[in-house]
């Protein structure tokens, strides 16, 4: 796995109420390049283990001490996944003594959900059935 920094959302050069529901406009190349870091950091299973076991603890935070023992994977592995989570502006943490403890941004979560939700009664955009004009035999369909 290459080693890559992300860029947490809402403190680059992409703020708050900028991006869009997919439905809405294309999102631009910075936009795009922006939230596939973040989708790239849920793109693993152990990632998105961990930040469903962040975001579902009673009391809205864990210690990292509770959650290695759930994988079988080393501390410093678990470590690794949990800093890329928090690169991606999914999680913060906190270190108290020795142990350090994560909990969920709501705002983040918040925000890919408005852009992958469609808002309510508005129909899907219908799709073109080919690259010509209106009329053209690929739009024509099977049997024309």
């Amino acid at each position: 796995m290459s080693i890559q920094g992300l860029e947490v959302l809402g403190q680059g050069a992409v703020t708050e109420g900028c991006c869009p529901g997919l439905l809405s406009a294309p999102l631009d190349p910075e936009q795009a390049e922006v939230l596939a870091k973040v989708f790239k950091a849920l793109g693993d299973p152990v990632r998105l283990r961990l930040l469903s076991m962040i975001a579902s603890r009673a009391g809205g935070e864990v210690c990292v001490c509770d959650l290695t023992p759930a994988f079988e994977l080393s501390q410093p592995t678990i470590s690794h996944h949990l800093k890329l989570l928090r690169e991606a502006g999914l999680i913060a943490s906190e270190r108290r003594g020795t142990w350090v403890y994560y909990r969920l941004l709501p705002e983040m979560t918040d925000r890919l959900a408005g852009i992958l939700t469609r808002p309510g009664g508005e129909p899907l955009p219908t799709a073109s059935t080919g690259c010509g004009p209106a009329g053209d035999a690929a739009d024509a369909g099977p049997g024309a």
